[in-house]
């Protein structure tokens, strides 16, 4: 198994600052923001027009990348759970990904001394 992960968390803009809160009291270490386009199953659509959108709409999101100690995975990706839940559609998916090696560019520095 990998000594890091990669947790990519895609959800509402309006979690952002949730978020970032709950990570920070989490104490990692650094994530990457991006704003995004994008659906899942349900096509972009409210509960009640599951049945009745066949074409996908494609809807603000927000994607959180961070890097963490993969020992740390399931405690982080259980505080994110609580802090996105609604219990509604579109309350967003979390991807976690091994990672090989990292390395700072400025200094050479690989591993857990890139962090």
């Amino acid at each position: 198994m990998s000594e890091f992960s990669k947790i990519e968390i895609i959800c509402d803009m309006s979690k952002f600052t949730d978020l970032k809160k709950t990570l920070s009291q989490l104490k990692v270490g650094g994530m990457t923001f991006t704003q995004v386009l994008g659906c899942g199953v349900e096509k972009g659509t409210k509960e009640y027009e599951v049945d009745e959108n066949y074409e996908m709409e494609l809807l603000p999101k927000i994607e959180v990348g961070v890097v963490v100690a993969t020992s740390r995975v399931r405690e982080i990706t259980e505080a994110v759970k609580k802090t996105l839940y609604t219990g509604h559609i579109g309350d967003g998916k979390i991807f976690v990904y091994s990672i090989d090696n990292i390395i700072r560019v400025r200094t050479g520095d690989e591993g857990s001394k890139a962090l």
